[in-house]
């Protein structure tokens, strides 16, 4: 047995469908809140040089959420003024939306917020807006998007620079990374590791992927102590799912995120992509689900992230 259920495949194929869920929706932000430090001059990750002189109204957006969630675990999330759609935490879920088509930005929207600095990385655009907001004078500071656990102390320190308040980035550095290596310990898996397959499925759109190397689910599959199916067969990124592919993955266990799960109609729609019903996740029902915004995150709940997808994928079975 590991600390967390019983150890191997054969020991957790029968668990069926299990929701990841953290033990709280929400972001804790730091106690004493830190006081921004202006003007802050950074190196934006776009190689410019970008002076911020208020952090009185932060806009924070990305494709995954997690900038936004660093800037309110910092304590700053009072002065946030809007939210990507990724952004799904209750503190900032009252929050206007920025990106009204999807995960595009629109400028319109961010100039009506007048935001005194936004925060952004390459994983959301178009960059032609991110010009604009240039041009009308906001500073717009980019973070590096890798998505690895171990890149989230610089994203933390990047976002904590360009707000000046770089000694709570320490206090949240040190608080988070703790919470990883926590989890990592408590998530040893078993003699047998399982074989995990990340699907992307969006099935309003028709978009059906499955993830590899670089993809961000490779590492929290990792993180748990299993193996990434996807890189396992050589993928890279997001691939489109085929048959063939899924089958000689063959994972023992299928995750999902909840709202894509949601969009092919739960498992049952699930188990009708191809290959999904001949691998052994299929075969077993075993599928893990979690929220959209905390599975790819890399954020400040990172720690908490993975813990929970241990316990969701090594648990006990209900």
């Amino acid at each position: 047995m590991s600390e967390l259920g019983p150890e191997g495949p054969a020991a957790t194929a029968g668990c069926g469908i299990s929701t990841a869920k953290l033990a709280s929706e929400d972001v804790t932000p730091l106690d004493p809140k830190p006081v921004p430090a202006m003007p802050a001059t950074v190196d934006s990750a776009d190689g410019r040089k970008v002076t911020v002189r208020s952090a009185d109204r932060i806009l924070a957006v990305n494709l995954y959420g997690s900038l936004a969630e660093i800037v309110f675990s910092l304590g700053l999330g009072d002065r946030a003024v809007g939210r990507d759609t990724s952004t799904t935490f209750p503190s900032a879920a009252g929050l206007p939306k920025v990106t009204p088509a999807g995960h595009d930005l629109s400028a319109e929207a961010i100039l009506e917020l007048n935001p005194t600095v936004v925060l952004a990385d390459k994983s959301i655009g178009p960059p032609t807006v991110l010009q604009q907001l240039r041009e009308s004078n906001i500073p717009v500071v980019m973070v590096d998007d890798e998505r690895t656990l171990d890149a989230v102390p610089a994203h933390i320190r990047a976002v904590a620079a360009a707000l000046g308040v770089t000694e709570a980035g320490e206090r949240l550095v040190k608080n988070v990374q703790s919470e990883i290596d926590q989890a990592r310990r408590g998530a040893q898996a078993g003699t047998t590791p399982l074989r995990i397959a990340f699907l992307y499925v969006r099935g309003t759109a028709g978009v059906f992927l499955i993830g590899g190397k670089g993809a961000g689910s490779d590492a929290m599959i990792q993180a748990i102590g299993a193996v990434d199916a996807g890189t396992e067969i050589g993928l890279t990124k997001f691939r489109p799912l085929t048959s063939e592919g899924l089958i000689n993955a063959a994972p023992d266990v299928i995750l999902v995120m909840t709202e894509g799960l949601n969009s092919v109609g739960g498992v049952d729609g699930l188990l009708e992509l191809p290959g999904v019903a001949q691998t052994p996740a299929g075969v077993n029902r075993r599928i893990v689900d979690m929220d959209d915004g905390i599975l790819l995150n890399f954020g400040a709940r990172t720690g908490k992230a993975v813990e929970a997808l241990a316990k969701a994928v090594y648990g006990p079975c209900e």
